[in-house]
């Protein structure tokens, strides 16, 4: 990176990339907190999306972001941003209040016009001004136009263009903390191998917005996080519902008993359902349900005939369980419900995040059925959790229901080495003969 007028020196920094639900913050955080990863920092992730049906573009109901903290004795996706990256007037008017104060904001200054201006509900044409923000650090990009202008060789449509803008953002963050771009193109190359033309454009455009910060070098301060000093090892980017369903294998593995999942389909609970339905590999049997009450009670009838019965929920699908969940405690059958918890009562906010079921998972049953109820307050904690609840459920014959929430299965963690467990996996089953060594690194510290 060449030289900027200001290196500013910190442990760890929080990032967040914002714009409308189509303008691909999601993929452009999560291939920023790849690179980090890569490059040795922690991290910790949190996507932030609308949980409504998309909002009129250009509204501040219609912000998508995703937050990532990296750096060195990363816990947590972090209360404030350090550095903004708004794509549009909403997405500065959203996250405007959660900067730390004398931080770096990023326009694409292309969309700061007076139509998008008033769609995000500001009163003037200063939003700089109106926003108080005159103590931050503001990069005004053109970042559409110069996505225009980098790929104006291409035969590509104005909105096939635009599309591919979150990569100059994405190249100028890049340029900003001096992250490389080769993990991103090879991304790029085989994400859009069958597409060369898009591939095209898209690396173009990720190497126009890292050019673009040699431009504004002298009058932008930069940043150097270092590696974090880590222990050897095989690390993996994990958030809670993979922990939890790794937490099953090793519990049916452990216990010698088949695993099954019997489940509905639920935001935002569903991540455990494919990371089990993919590891046919190790016996694991999974049924899609065709409601919360069948999926339920197809556990149940597992564990009546000898498997670990396992079932997977949010709030109102715990609520369709109750009786069910009666049934496997008057039967004395090991079953582990897991509910990942939504906001809102009844159907809820999907994509939300609230810690509001404890009562009902301690009470929520006519007549005395009293169960085992844990909870997990990180990803790490959802493999331990995950395992214990069966653990628990297997040797005293009752339901036990884990409590996680939406946070920790959209967070992701690489970092600050907690915990490394290596158990091997004798398969002797029907469908395999092999044996398969099952390394797992979780990656968060415990505050």
């Amino acid at each position: 990176m060449g030289k900027s007028s200001k290196v500013i020196e910190v442990d760890k920094i929080s990032v967040r990339f914002s714009g409308d639900s189509g303008d691909g913050m999601q993929l452009t955080g999560n291939l920023f907190s790849q690179t980090s990863a890569v490059y040795g920092n922690d991290i910790s992730t949190f996507p932030d999306y609308p949980a409504d049906i998309r909002a009129p573009q250009g509204t501040i109901g219609g912000v998508s972001g995703f937050q990532v903290n990296f750096g060195q004795g990363v816990t947590t996706p972090g209360d404030l941003t350090d550095v903004l990256v708004a794509m549009n007037p909403a997405a500065l008017k959203a996250n405007a209040v959660f900067m730390k104060p004398g931080g770096t904001i990023i326009i694409d200054v292309d969309s700061f016009e007076a139509k998008g201006l008033e769609k995000a509900g500001y009163q003037t044409d200063d939003p700089v001004f109106e926003d108080k923000l005159e103590g931050f650090n503001i990069i005004k990009a053109p970042i559409s136009s110069l996505t225009r202008e980098s790929v104006k060789d291409l035969a590509l449509d104005n909105k096939s263009v635009l599309r591919s803008k979150n990569m100059f953002a994405l190249g100028l963050v890049f340029w900003l903390f001096d992250r490389p771009i080769e993990h991103t193109q090879a991304f790029i190359k085989n994400k859009f191998g069958s597409k060369p033309l898009i591939m095209e454009a898209n690396l173009k455009v990720l190497q126009a917005g890292h050019d673009y910060g040699y431009t504004i070098q002298a009058v932008t301060p930069s940043y150097h996080i270092n590696p974090t000093e880590s222990r050897k090892g095989i690390y993996r980017n994990l958030n809670g519902n993979k922990a939890a369903a790794w937490g099953f294998l090793l519990a049916a593995e452990k216990s010698g008993l088949s695993l099954f999942l019997g489940s509905y389909p639920i935001t935002p609970a569903t991540e455990i359902l494919q990371e089990l339905a993919a590891r046919k590999d190790l016996g694991v049997k999974v049924f899609q349900a065709e409601d919360e009450i069948a999926g339920v009670c197809t556990a149940i009838g597992a564990s009546f005939s000898g498997a670990l019965g396992i079932t997977s929920t949010s709030g109102p699908g715990l609520a369709l369980k109750t009786e069910a969940i009666g049934l496997a405690v008057m039967s004395e059958l090991p079953l582990v419900v897991v509910n990942v918890q939504r906001g809102g009562p009844s159907t809820g906010l999907p994509t939300k995040t609230e810690q509001a079921d404890l009562l009902q998972a301690l009470f929520g049953r006519n007549g005395e059925s009293p169960v085992v109820v844990m909870a997990a307050s990180t990803p790490v904690n959802c493999f331990d959790y995950a395992f214990y609840a069966s653990k628990i459920a297997i040797e005293h014959m009752t339901p036990v229901i884990l409590l996680t929430d939406a946070f920790w299965p959209m967070v992701r963690n690489n970092g600050g080495f907690l915990m490394m467990m290596s158990f091997r996996l004798s398969l002797s089953r029907p469908h395999t003969r092999s044996r398969v060594n099952f390394s797992l690194i979780c990656a968060m510290k415990n505050d």
